[in-house]
């Protein structure tokens, strides 16, 4: 006869804290590495109907980008990552990898408390602090080789 193990709740794992703590709020946006923004923006705009609903340069990351919106625009977004110098990061994983996903987002309430608690996982953090994000939000980073094979981006909205 087998014995019935109690289940535990999806987000708790044995010996490690429930992930209420990282509170990740909701998927932010999906980065796709892109060598020409203008380019990019004009094939997701003919080819898909998605329309651009900020754009800017972030000097500090060095990259050109463009968030578009999805139908309502109320869901996540797209964001199109282009290099605005060629010692980026954007412009380094395009030489390695070429044009394509390059990030997966999630709004989180608090990235200093998310990447804490991340960090208590044993996760690696590309920043110590968080850095400038678009349109002013704080953005941390787990690194791709604790994540699946995945660079997780952690945004805090600005305001």
């Amino acid at each position: 006869m087998t014995e019935a193990v109690p289940s535990s709740p999806a987000n708790v794992t044995p010996g490690r804290p429930p992930l209420a703590d990282v509170d990740l709020l909701r998927i932010d946006h999906v980065g796709i590495a892109v060598a020409d923004l203008d380019a990019a923006k004009a094939f997701y705009a003919e080819t898909f109907g998605l329309r651009v609903v900020h754009e800017e340069t972030n000097e500090e990351q060095g990259v050109r980008e463009a968030m578009l919106a999805v139908g309502d625009g109320a869901g996540p977004r797209l964001q199109l990552l282009a290099p605005a110098r060629p010692d980026s990061a954007i412009a380094k994983f395009l030489d390695r990898a070429g044009p394509g996903l390059q990030q997966l987002a999630y709004t989180v309430a608090d990235v200093e408390a998310a990447s804490a608690a991340l960090r208590a996982r044993g996760l690696r953090l590309l920043y110590d602090t968080p850095r400038r994000g678009t349109a002013g939000s704080r953005i941390n980073f787990v690194h791709p080789k604790d994540a699946g094979g995945v660079l997780v981006e952690l945004v805090e909205p600005a305001g």
